[in-house]
């Protein structure tokens, strides 16, 4: 596989030790200069599994808790910034922009080969909320036959828009598609809910501090080509994917409609419906696993406290049962065979 980067030393973190970062420098596109960033924090002694987080859209890596929970289990943590996110966004880009779903594969392909070729880990477990779950999981099905992911773990994936009308409508989608090449970077006004944002960041009803020029509690704009994108990968998921790994798709209970802050917003999915998760989520492959979280936020790992322990219990359990067992030997099944191989 070629290398589709290259990468700057390792510098510190704007998290601090442990963390650090690596930059990839990726191949320049219209608005010019483009990277993505790879943060790492190593578990306290050596190992050979690791866990690559990636964030959803209008989103970055901040959530130290969740590099808690996998270090604390042997896993070295790593997360990447997609570029035109977070610590990859450059003054010149638009933020958060898309065109294609396998946009990202270029930092995809780096940020595993950086992981297993030059760290040395053998185990790969992928770890993709939002935007980024149904992304990954399109890499993980189109890289399937390369080996480089072993599991996966998609925490509220983006499997269907909140309002299928707005893009399935054949006027509506006549619309987006042709936005979405002429005029990619145009604004498409399909309204903002600010219900989601104030139930994370402490300024307003969470207990979350994250960077707002990153993750905007209003969000950024949505553009045409970024819906088109996500359209496109919606269909290419429908279609049926065949990821050949042990898959966790982790989901709230319930779904909270309306775009102003209630209550409700601090115990339910206040971005997607909950239940095109469940819905699609057979589509990616053979071994699929679903869990329901009571109480559960758009971001799992957000929600509060006991439902979060609720959460990594869950994800305890099944990495446990499909991806390594203590010292980090995969679990075996019938003649040595891997637990859900088949």
């Amino acid at each position: 596989m070629d290398h589709p980067g290259s990468v700057r030393g390792v510098e510190m973190d704007v998290l601090g030790a442990p963390y650090e970062r690596h930059t990839i420098e990726l191949d320049s596109d219209d608005e010019g200069p483009v990277v993505a960033t790879l943060v790492r924090r190593r578990a306290g002694t050596p190992t050979r599994r690791a866990v690559l987080y990636v964030h959803g859209f209008n989103d970055y890596f901040f959530q130290t808790h969740l590099a808690d929970f996998y270090v604390a289990r042997g896993w070295d943590f790593y997360a990447l910034d997609l570029r035109k996110c977070g610590r990859s966004w450059l003054p010149h880009q638009t933020p958060n922009f898309l065109r294609h779903p396998l946009e990202y594969a270029p930092e995809l392909d780096e940020a595993a080969r950086l992981v297993r070729d030059v760290d040395g880990h053998d185990t790969l477990l992928v770890n993709g909320h939002s935007t980024g779950g149904l992304l990954v999981a399109l890499w993980a099905h189109e890289r399937r036959a390369a080996g480089l992911v072993d599991a996966l773990f998609l925490n509220s994936p983006f499997f269907d828009f909140r309002a299928p009308w707005l893009v399935r409508r054949p006027v509506a989608a006549l619309l987006t598609n042709g936005l979405g090449r002429a005029s990619p970077y145009r604004v498409v006004p399909l309204g903002v809910s600010l219900a989601y944002g104030q139930s994370l960041h402490a300024d307003h009803h969470g207990e979350w501090s994250f960077d707002l020029a990153w993750k905007p509690v209003p969000g950024f704009p949505i553009r045409a080509g970024w819906l088109h994108a996500i359209r496109h990968g919606h269909r290419l998921l429908r279609a049926g994917l065949s990821i050949p790994v042990p898959i966790l798709v982790a989901r709230s209970a319930a779904t909270c409609r309306g775009r102003r802050w209630t209550d409700a917003a601090m115990r339910a999915d206040a971005v997607l419906d909950v239940a095109h998760m469940a819905r699609w989520a057979p589509a990616l492959g053979r071994h699929v696993t679903i869990v329901t979280i009571e109480g559960g936020l758009h971001d799992l790992t957000l929600s509060p406290a006991p439902v979060r322990q609720e959460l990594f219990s869950e994800v305890d359990r099944w990495l446990g049962a499909y991806v390594a067992g203590p010292g980090g030997t995969r679990p075996t099944g019938p003649a040595g065979a891997p637990a859900g191989a088949g």
